[in-house]
């Protein structure tokens, strides 16, 4: 109620002023008329009785309408000047009243609780019959304003709610946009965190792919390096030389020097003496020419250690079946020649062997047989015997019983 009185004055105040300032010019405009009118009549009476010639008249005249005009350009500068502090003088009032109002509307909030409980207190009074009619006018007239007032506060109130939803609704965007940003800053460093990571990856492949290419080129000149000489030579073999010395020189295995040169790699050289150097082909025919002789050697060896265990086991079999007088004689077929000069052939080869051999004429050729044996088990053992000497090189001997 105080504030829309306040309110009221203030406006009052300014409707005023406006009404003061618009007069003010009016009468400005006026007083220039005026001024001017007896001005020209003055001038037309001059000219009615002037006596003087028309070029005295015309510098008169503009003589007279400068001073008009200036002292109407004062007076212009004086409503002005008057407006202006007129003006300043109601925006100070108006200042003033706003702010007496805020404060008596402050003043108000602060005492309204404690007032409009009072009135409520009041409004609850029972009133008796004895009351007068104008004691109930006034207590209506003074609850009047307190429920204006209530209405007033409720409304300050759900202003005051709406206004913290909107600045608690303003913080929760504020924090969703923090946290859209921390996201946002999080997702980019994990990309740049990624892209960093792939870089290194990549240039530490390329640095391994180099380092391995360095390598592979190192162990390529290495190996040319290293590598024997293409075409054979000849070398006078001085001092001090031997055939390790020398196969160390030229890259040349020492068994290869040793045997391209028909000597042992012990050999001692004698100075002066012409050693041939091998090339690489050279060198590869010798290696496979050494691999094939010591298959052989290995082949021939085993050979004859089973020929060896073969003659024992027969030498075994045959102390065996003469200590328990075997039966019956057997013997070790190993060829059926279609004529006898066939059969003596193979006859021959045996007996060169050191076996007894006898031959026997059958309805499908000549029988050559290795033998006899005392018992069979002798028999079995000579079999493994012949299959397994090198000498008749045979392996489809069978036991045959005599």
């Amino acid at each position: 109620m105080n504030f829309s009185r306040q309110a009221l004055l203030g406006i009052g105040m300014i409707i005023g002023g406006s009404v003061m300032l618009y007069a003010m010019v009016q009468q400005i405009g006026t007083n220039d008329n005026t001024a001017a009118a007896p001005a020209i009549v003055e001038t037309s009476a001059e000219e009615q009785q002037a006596v003087t010639p028309l070029t005295t008249d015309i510098e008169t005249e503009k003589k007279l309408l400068a001073q008009k005009q200036k002292e109407r350009a004062l007076r212009v500068a004086e409503q002005e000047k008057r407006a202006e502090q007129f003006l300043a003088e109601q925006e100070s009032a108006e200042a003033k009243a706003l702010a007496k109002a805020r404060a008596e509307n402050q003043r108000y909030i602060d005492n309204a609780m404690p007032k409009a409980a009072e009135e409520e207190a009041i409004q609850e009074t029972p009133t008796t019959s004895d009351t007068p009619a104008v004691q109930t006018q006034q207590d209506t007239v003074t609850v009047t304003p307190t429920s204006a007032n209530a209405v007033s506060n409720d409304s300050r109130v759900e202003e005051e709610k709406r206004r913290a939803a909107e600045a608690k609704r303003a913080a929760e965007q504020e924090q969703q946009r923090a946290a859209q940003q921390k996201a946002e800053a999080e997702a980019r460093e994990k990309a740049a965190a990624k892209e960093q990571a792939e870089r290194k990856a990549a240039e530490q492949r390329a640095a391994e792919q180099k380092a391995a290419e360095q390598r592979a080129a190192e162990q390529k000149a290495q190996a040319a390096k290293s590598e024997p000489p293409s075409s054979p030579s000849e070398y006078k073999v001085k001092s001090g030389d031997g055939l390790i010395k020398l196969a160390r020189r030229y890259n040349v295995p020492v068994e290869a020097l040793a045997q391209a040169n028909n000597t042992s790699p012990s050999a001692t050289l004698q100075l002066g003496q012409t050693i041939t150097i091998p090339s690489r082909k050279q060198i590869q025919r010798l290696e496979r020419e050494a691999a094939e002789a010591e298959r052989k050697r290995e082949q021939e060896k085993a050979q004859a250690q089973a020929k060896r265990d073969a003659q024992q086991r027969l030498v075994e079999a045959r102390r065996e079946a003469k200590q328990t007088d075997a039966k019956g004689s057997f013997g070790v077929q190993v060829s059926l020649a279609s004529d006898q000069a066939g059969a003596d052939r193979v006859a021959k080869k045996f007996k060169d062997a050191g076996y007894q051999v006898t031959t026997s004429k059958t309805s499908r050729g000549v029988r050559v047989v290795v033998g006899p044996e005392r018992g069979k088990v002798a028999a079995l053992a000579l079999k493994d015997k012949i299959n397994n000497d090198p000498k008749v090189d045979t392996s489809g001997a069978w036991v045959k019983y005599w």
